[in-house]
């Protein structure tokens, strides 16, 4: 018995075993969270202020298109098939819409939002906003998918994440009220990733993940980039910190969401999800560590209840 235990875990690809799963999960949250301050850095650093929105869309376009030239890059020298596979031979434009699709979403749309939301609130209080897309990703996967379905723990579980989302607006004027510009612009960019998050199973059907990851960030990039240059973005200062910032969130997007959508293709929905909920934790804490901003006891609130409550829906999950 343990010797079959021992072949089916061998059998298992790196990214399905349960320890390097974990690993791959947390270096996602773990980079993503650190996007936060640095994002902002690198607004002030380019000298983008917060009514420039085209520019704020020229910065995140410049950041993808790269990042998703890179992966590609890396997929032709590693030979990984471009074509679309065979399941979808004779449906190749239906294929590539969906790639557009997803393109749109999981980029041009998400960070679209994010950009505009994160330059209208803080970065603490996004980062545990945001967290709405864990929450979000749990319930349309039991809509979804047959495998996953829609138990009181994840009832409970959602109800306490949601809470401690909804305290991020207790106290006084000093955190920031809910504005749509700021919170509203965070949410719809939550929404994006969420519905993003369940369709990379079908980019998997489609194309290979690492070319899918690609695809979906050099094209929503580009799209993000035009509309830029079209609203009349620039980068008004460059400066030698600037360039590093922004080389360091090319690194947390071509790392991050390869590993991300690699586990997601073969991994359940909520293990994966489950490590999301240390990235408002990393946002808050690395936001007030590198911008200066007040740490609020509401922040600790609402990061252990967004904690408590993934922690709940995923508790007992093999």
């Amino acid at each position: 018995m343990e010797t079959r235990e021992v072949n089916k875990i061998e059998k298992l690809s790196i990214f399905q075993r349960p320890v390097w799963a974990a690993i791959f999960a947390f270096t996602a949250a773990f980079l993503w969270g650190w996007a936060y301050p640095l994002i902002k850095l690198g607004f002030a650093d380019f000298g983008i202020s917060s009514e420039m929105t085209g520019s704020k869309m020229l910065f995140a376009g410049i950041r993808f298109s790269i990042s998703g030239f890179i992966i590609l890059l890396v997929a032709r020298v590693t030979h990984r098939s471009f074509s679309i596979k065979q399941s979808y031979e004779g449906k190749k434009s239906a294929a590539m819409g969906f790639l557009l699709l997803f393109a749109l979403l999981n980029t041009t749309l998400h960070y679209a939002a994010f950009y505009i939301g994160l330059s209208h609130s803080q970065g603490s209080r996004a980062a545990i906003l945001n967290s709405l897309s864990v929450f979000t990703v749990v319930i349309l996967a039991c809509v979804f998918f047959k495998s996953d379905k829609l138990t009181a723990r994840k009832i409970i579980g959602c109800a306490i994440g949601f809470l401690g989302i909804l305290s991020l607006n207790l106290g006084g004027k000093e955190s920031g009220s809910l504005t749509f510009l700021g919170d509203g612009m965070i949410i719809l960019n939550a929404l994006c990733g969420a519905f993003a998050g369940l369709m990379t199973r079908g980019v998997n059907k489609r194309v290979d993940v690492f070319v899918g990851t690609g695809y979906s960030l050099g094209i929503g990039g580009t799209l993000l980039v035009v509309p830029g240059l079209l609203m009349g973005g620039e980068l008004p200062r460059v400066s030698i910190m600037g360039i590093l910032i922004l080389l360091l969130l090319i690194g947390i997007s071509t790392i991050g969401f390869t590993l991300y959508n690699k586990l997601l293709t073969c991994n359940p929905v909520g293990k994966i999800a489950i490590w999301n909920s240390l990235i408002p934790v990393v946002g808050a804490v690395t936001s007030c560590i590198c911008l200066n901003e007040a740490f609020l006891w509401k922040y600790i609130l609402a990061a252990t209840l967004s904690t408590l409550g993934i922690y709940i829906i995923n508790k007992g999950k093999k």
